[in-house]
C-alpha cells in the first residue's frame, strides 16, 4: 500500500510511541541493575525506585508524542487512569522482584537479575493494560450512551435506504418494491439505493425496473465496498443500509429512523437483544462462528455490544459521511470497523431489537468469510494504531454535537 505524506506523518508518531515505550523500559531495567550492583539496595528497594521514575518519564514522554484520537491511546491522557494503572502494574512488579529476590541474593550475578526484572515487566504490562483498558470502557460506554436530541441533520431528503447487492438477479426487484411499499408513508422524501457490488447477471436493470436508484461498481470488491459507495452517495438526513435479501422485514427501518431522528448519532439493529425474535434461526455453525467472531472484536473495540453483524443499521447523514469516508475494510468486517469508528469520533450508539425471518442464498461463506474478518480486525487494529483514520484538527464527526474537550 502506498503510504502518502500524511500517512508517513502518522507513521512517524507511531514510531516516536514505540521509542518512547522502549527508552522508558530501558531506563527502569538500568535504573534498577544499578540500584542493585553499584548502590548495594535491596532488589525490591532499588526495583521501586526504578519503577517510579521509569513511571514519571512515560507520563511526561507519552503526553509528549501520544495523540488522543484512538480510543486505546485516550488513557496517557487521563491522570486518574494512568497512575492508578500504573500504580497497580509497579506493585505486581517490585512484588515478583522482591519474592524472588528472597530466594537468592542476585547482586553477583546480572544474567539473573535481568530474568527476574524481566518477569515483572512482563506481568506488569498485562496488569497495566488490563486496567487501562478498564478505564477506557466505562468512557466508551458514557460516551457512547450521551444521545443529544434535536439537532437537525443535514441531507435533501428525510431517509436513504443503501441496498448491497451482488448477484441478486431474481429477488433484487421484490426487495426494492418491498422497501418501497413499506416506506410509502414516510414524509419528507425517501430514496432507494442499489449498489451493484460487480454482478455479472441481470441485478442492475432489475434494480432499475423496480424503481431503485443504481450504483454500479465495476467489479466486484466487496459488502464494505458497496455500503460505502451508497452512504457517501446518499441524500438523506438519515442513511441506513439493509441487505439485499431483507432479512429483517423492511417495516425494520421505521425504529431505525426514529432512534436517529431522537438524537442517535447510530441505531444499530442486535439479534442479541432482549426484545429481537427469530423468526427462523440460523444454522448452528453460524451462530457458533459469529458469537465467536463477536469475542475477538474486542481486538479492535472498547464498548460491549450484542451484536456487531446485524445486517440493518442506520446514521445521521453527517456521522453517516465521516465514518464511510474513512472506512478502507470491503469485507464483511466493515461492521466492527464501523463501530471503531463510533467509538473514535465519540458518537453516540444505541442498538435496538430486531426481527429475523427467513431468507435463502446468502453470499456469505463461514470458514473462508471468517478467517478474512479475522484478519481484517488485525489490519483495522494496525491502520487505527498508524493514525489512518485520525480526523483533521478541528474537524467534528457531527457538526451539531457538542465539541468534544481538549485533552489537558
Amino acid at each position: 500500500m502506498r503510504v502518502g505524506a500524511a500517512g508517513r506523518g502518522h507513521v512517524g508518531a507511531l514510531r516516536r510511541f514505540s521509542a518512547v515505550s522502549a527508552l522508558v523500559t530501558a531506563l527502569d531495567v538500568a535504573a534498577m541493575v544499578a540500584g542493585v550492583r553499584r548502590a548495594g539496595l535491596r532488589p525490591a528497594v532499588a526495583d521501586a525506585l526504578s519503577v517510579g521514575a521509569a513511571t514519571s518519564a512515560s507520563w511526561y514522554l507519552h503526553r509528549s508524542v501520544a495523540g488522543a484520537g484512538d480510543p486505546f491511546d485516550r488513557w496517557v491522557h487521563r491522570p486518574g487512569a494512568f497512575l492508578a494503572g500504573a500504580g497497580l502494574a509497579g506493585a505486581v512488579d517490585v512484588a515478583v522482584v522482591a519474592s524472588l529476590a528472597r530466594r537468592r541474593r542476585p547482586t553477583d550475578r546480572p544474567a539473573w537479575l535481568l530474568g527476574t526484572k524481566a518477569l515483572g515487566l512482563g506481568l506488569a504490562g498485562a496488569v497495566r493494560m488490563a486496567a487501562y483498558r478498564a478505564a477506557l470502557v466505562g468512557q466508551t460506554r458514557r460516551e457512547l450512551a450521551e444521545r443529544v436530541p434535536d439537532r437537525p441533520a443535514p441531507g435533501d431528503l428525510r431517509l436513504s435506504v443503501v441496498v448491497p447487492a451482488y448477484r441478486e438477479e431474481g429477488r433484487i426487484g421484490g426487495s426494492v418494491k418491498r422497501l418501497s411499499e413499506a416506506l410509502g408513508r414516510v414524509d419528507g422524501g425517501v430514496e432507494i439505493l442499489v449498489v451493484d457490488d460487480g454482478s455479472d447477471d441481470g441485478t442492475v436493470a432489475e434494480a432499475e425496473t423496480a424503481g431503485a436508484t443504481v450504483i454500479s461498481l465495476p467489479a466486484n470488491r466487496g459488502k464494505g465496498a458497496a455500503v460505502r459507495q451508497g452512504a457517501l452517495a446518499a441524500r438523506g438526513r438519515t442513511v441506513a443500509f439493509v441487505d439485499a435479501d431483507l432479512a429483517y422485514p423492511p417495516e425494520q427501518l421505521l425504529p431505525l429512523l426514529d432512534g436517529v431522528e431522537s438524537g442517535w448519532d447510530v441505531v444499530v439493529g442486535s439479534r442479541r437483544h432482549p426484545g429481537s425474535v427469530e423468526v427462523a434461526r440460523t444454522s448452528l455453525l453460524r451462530s457458533l462462528s459469529g458469537r465467536l467472531f463477536n469475542l475477538l472484536t474486542v481486538i479492535v473495540l472498547l464498548g460491549h455490544y450484542r451484536d456487531t453483524q446485524c445486517g440493518c443499521k442506520a446514521f445521521r447523514a453527517d456521522a453517516a459521511k465521516t465514518i464511510f469516508s474513512r472506512t478502507r475494510v470491503d469485507g464483511f468486517a466493515f461492521d466492527v470497523e464501523i463501530f471503531h469508528l463510533v467509538e473514535r469520533y465519540r458518537l453516540s450508539l444505541t442498538e435496538i431489537p430486531v426481527t429475523l425471518v427467513a431468507a435463502e442464498g446468502s453470499t456469505v461463506r463461514v470458514g473462508i468469510d471468517a478467517l478474512r474478518m479475522v484478519g481484517d480486525l488485525l489490519r483495522v487494529r494496525r491502520w487505527s494504531g498508524r493514525g489512518l483514520y485520525d480526523l483533521a484538527p478541528g474537524v467534528q464527526a457531527v457538526a451539531t454535537r457538542p465539541p468534544v474537550p481538549s485533552p489537558a
